[in-house]
């Protein structure tokens, strides 16, 4: 089968398209056509291997799993010993082994029947960052009607169904995003949209119950700034910082300190499970949530999109076709 593989950490230049053997489903696994699949900012951790600590789990001086991709929307084309929610033929979503190829694997708990409304193009944008936003929202970050949420980052894959999100669950919506993208996020729904570089969302003058710090490096005590006396910031992963750690490091400050401030700050651990996608699947068959397809790019071009993902020039979701 054709599969986007890499033998060594580094840039986009180490993904390459080759012949790979098909793999092949054991207890509890799916086998999945691929008919495609999307890119988010893990697909570059892994695929450069920073921080150096994802290393601890991907394999020290080498990728142990050469084919890189996670979302995937697809056919069922066989099934492992042990399966019994899908049969071949069905049409799933969710997040698999190696997305980035003809087929792929998945774990039975990690799929979903495919939104009857949605292409395979749209579902495959959804697992990961849906599931993500979905977690830190209703999950770590409690949210209620007519709360006021502010999501730094609204502008990519996890912000785009955040914002969605949150709308649907009664709350004011505050989006964060550079000028040019401003339209885009009030296009999802955003009752305000703030451009970073003309004003600080966390000079403290403006007040949140949930904060959303997106794929942020803010620190913590600006962070704390912009919420009520009580409320509660989730860190959704992080950029910067150093090689060893990144900017998970705030992630770890949050859990030391949030025992002795007033506020709840929690990092966020989401995975992708058949649960949160089938709640996810609700919304997105009633048009309540629309996924944000920017891009759409041939198995050959998986180095394109993670350069423009990294680059900055997605809105929303980029997405593999197959």
């Amino acid at each position: 089968m054709k599969a986007i593989v890499q033998d060594v950490y580094g840039p986009p230049e180490v993904l390459r398209l080759a012949e790979t053997d098909r793999p092949v489903p054991g207890r509890g696994r799916v086998l999945v056509r691929v008919r495609a699949a999307a890119v988010d900012q893990g697909v570059w951790h892994l695929m450069a291997g920073m921080p150096y600590a994802v290393r601890a789990v991907t394999g020290l001086r080498a990728p142990r799993g050469r084919v890189r991709g996670m979302d995937l929307a697809g056919r069922v084309e066989a099934v492992g010993p042990g399966v019994t929610r899908f049969r071949p033929g069905d049409e799933v979503y969710g997040s698999g082994e190696g997305s980035f190829a003809e087929y792929a694997c998945a774990k039975e708990g990690a799929l979903a029947p495919k939104p009857r409304n949605l292409g395979f193009e749209e579902a495959a944008a959804v697992p990961v960052s849906g599931c993500s936003a979905l977690t830190a929202l209703r999950g770590t970050g409690r949210l209620g009607p007519g709360q006021s949420v502010l999501v730094l980052g609204a502008s990519g894959g996890v912000g785009s169904f955040a914002v969605q999100l949150a709308k649907a669950y009664g709350t004011r919506v505050t989006g964060v995003c550079s000028a040019a993208k401003a339209d885009f996020v009030r296009s999802l729904g955003a009752d305000e949209v703030l451009d970073y570089a003309a004003a600080d969302p966390t000079d403290g003058s403006r007040r949140h119950d949930l904060v959303l710090d997106i794929a942020g490096n803010r620190p913590l005590a600006h962070l704390r700034r912009a919420l009520t006396p009580r409320g509660t910031l989730v860190i959704v992963g992080g950029e910067g910082g150093g090689r060893w750690l990144g900017g998970n490091e705030r992630q770890l400050g949050a859990l030391l300190l949030s025992p002795f401030v007033p506020h709840r700050l929690r990092p966020l651990t989401s995975v992708v499970r058949a649960a949160e996608l089938e709640a996810l699947t609700d919304l997105l068959e009633a048009g309540t949530v629309v996924p944000a397809v920017d891009r759409t790019y041939p198995l050959a071009e998986v180095p394109e999109a993670v350069r423009d993902l990294r680059a900055g020039r997605i809105r929303g979701k980029a997405v593999i076709r197959l």
